[in-house]
């Protein structure tokens, strides 16, 4: 209970920011054959009840290509685009209709002593997008496949003041008429534009971007997306991200990148400080990272004050010119507000963490821990098996992150030799 109640608590800025904003989720077919699903409507229920303005997006790929099987039909892509001839648009109206029908039937559930007990939604869907077709790419004709034309703005703002939550399908109408198969992913972003949303929310099966060590990228800018793309390749975790980058860059505040696997990410992505997934933000934001030679400047700026107090040892900027490699940083807004150096002692099999700095206006948000574990991290990488630090100041922060006691003849031949007497450093060890 008191768990619960703190979170709570922790979680009220995360309300109030929230309540009356725009969010517009994208949830593809898989995720709604997903069991997870129902948990997924919950939270999306939760929301709404909070005063968020949603716009739900869903895709119909796996059910198209369930109803192309069941028909024995081929299914034909070309540039990962599906091409929909007149046989592929009847499966298309069909998965996306039950869909649609399946999603609405969800929403409306108000069963007793459940999540949706008493939440009486107005789910409205309709002919909310424009659309027109792809045409003929690199001598492919796409025939029924189209791209989102327009979104109508006012119609959904409409419906969303009235406190609907809106529903919006993988397919678009043109004005002659026509009916044409879209990808999720486009609807969701031009959505996301056009209504100038807060959040685009878009869920995939991993937690959200992975980088080569399989680790989570919490935070992306979209000029950073490009770098990426090319490692991803065509998969559908490019698509995500590249959806992400590119509401950004049409005006929407974040993107986000979820799993629909995991019960409550949409939640933990929204209403705690960490997150769960990814997040891609126009605006700058802290970033953990190798430190480069143009940081010289941002790192003397931060540890000449700690010198002065005879907290560091003095480096002059040569040094830190010389050494810049061994640093890294924690950048906010372009500036570097913490920082900590890791040398390995020669001859030996262990290295010394040094020169750990944190601006004393951000000290208080874990900061510290973060450089540590990027530190340990890399000294892994090389092969280390003992870490030591030396301090006059901050001994019981070591040792309350598993740092031990040691002495100078306990430390590597190469690096007790270097050992300040007269400044008496206390000695810790970490084994790694």
């Amino acid at each position: 209970m008191h768990e619960y109640v703190n979170w709570l608590r922790h979680a009220s800025p995360y309300i109030n920011a929230h309540r009356e904003r725009t969010f517009v989720v994208m949830l593809p077919g898989d995720g709604v054959e997903h069991p997870n699903f129902g948990n997924i409507v919950h939270d999306l229920v939760l929301l709404h009840s909070l005063g968020v303005r949603l716009v739900l997006v869903h895709g119909s790929r796996p059910q198209i290509e369930s109803r192309l099987s069941a028909r024995g039909l081929t299914p034909k892509f070309h540039r990962n685009l599906r091409i929909t001839d007149a046989e592929t648009l009847d499966c298309v109206i069909d998965a996306v209709g039950h869909l649609r029908l399946d999603i609405e039937a969800r929403l409306s559930m108000d069963m007793a002593a459940s999540p949706m007990q008493g939440s009486r939604l107005r789910v409205t869907s309709g002919n909310l997008v424009t659309a027109r077709p792809i045409g003929v790419l690199e001598g492919v004709d796409y025939q029924h496949t189209g791209e989102v034309r327009r979104i109508d703005r006012k119609g959904i703002n409409r419906l969303l003041d009235e406190r609907h939550i809106v529903l919006l399908s993988p397919i678009g109408y043109s004005p002659t008429g026509e009916i044409f198969n879209i990808a999720c992913e486009d609807v969701a972003t031009r959505a996301a534009i056009d209504l100038g949303a807060d959040k685009l929310l878009l869920f995939g099966e991993e937690p959200g971007l992975l980088d080569e060590q399989g680790r989570l990228v919490r935070e992306l800018r979209p000029q950073q997306v490009p770098a990426h793309m090319l490692r991803l390749g065509t998969n559908y975790q490019a698509e995500l991200l590249e959806a992400a980058a590119e509401a950004c860059r049409g005006g929407v505040g974040r993107s986000h990148i979820v799993s629909y696997v995991e019960d409550g990410a949409l939640l933990t992505e929204l209403f705690t400080r960490d997150g769960g997934g990814t997040l891609v933000a126009q605006e700058q934001f802290e970033l953990v990272r190798e430190a480069a030679i143009e940081d010289v400047g941002g790192l003397m700026d931060l540890i000449t004050p700690l010198e002065e107090q005879g907290i560091l040892v003095r480096r002059s900027r040569e040094v830190l010119e010389r050494e810049i490699e061994q640093f890294s940083v924690v950048e906010r807004e372009g500036l570097i507000i913490a920082c900590a150096a890791l040398y390995r002692i020669a001859d030996s099999d262990a290295g010394e963490l040094a020169c750990l700095a944190v601006n004393p206006e951000y000290r208080h948000g874990g900061r510290g821990d973060e450089l540590l574990e990027r530190i340990e991290t890399r000294a892994r990488e090389q092969g280390l098996k003992t870490l030591f630090v030396l301090t006059t100041r901050t001994a019981h922060w070591f040792r309350e992150r598993g740092f031990e006691p040691s002495t100078v003849e306990r430390m590597p031949a190469a690096r007790a030799s270097l050992y300040n007497y007269q400044r008496n450093s206390k000695i810790f060890e970490k084994a790694l």
